[in-house]
């Protein structure tokens, strides 16, 4: 029997109240985390872009904090964009400040809309959380 274990932030709570589901499910050691998108802890979208990419990473770095991970131990990652063109160059400039270059397989979507309007980005992927022990035998060998 595949045991689940729901992962839900303190600071992400009204997300259960609000829509229904949880930020993330760890089995083992795989994290499924939900698409995290650029809000405050009450749920009011970010307008400024950047400052929303910057919410975005920081939300899914809570996401996956909570559940023992880290952004080195995202495996795939699917983004969605609205308005693609316009915002890729800021938040792929927001991407490489935060989150380690060429460590995953990545996706990115252009779409028309996304739950909330306002929403220029949404990030959802799979973490696998390493063995620091074998990690650390490796480095070492």
């Amino acid at each position: 029997m595949t045991v689940r274990e729901l992962i839900l932030p303190p600071t992400m709570q009204r997300i259960v109240e609000r829509a229904g589901y949880v930020p993330a499910v760890k089995t083992g050691s795989i994290v499924f985390c939900a698409g995290q998108v650029g809000r405050t802890v009450d749920l009011e979208v970010i307008a400024d872009p950047e400052a929303q990419f910057l919410a975005c990473w920081e939300n899914l770095r809570v996401v996956l904090e909570a559940a023992g991970c880290t952004f080195e131990d995202v495996v795939d990652m699917t983004t969605y964009h609205v308005q693609m063109s316009t915002h890729m160059p800021i938040f792929r400039e927001v991407k490489n400040r935060l989150f380690p270059r060429g460590t995953c397989a990545w996706t990115s979507i252009g779409v028309t809309e996304l739950a909330h309007p306002g929403l220029l980005v949404e990030i959802k992927c799979v973490a696998v959380k390493r063995d620091t022990a074998a990690t650390e035998e490796f480095a070492n060998s």
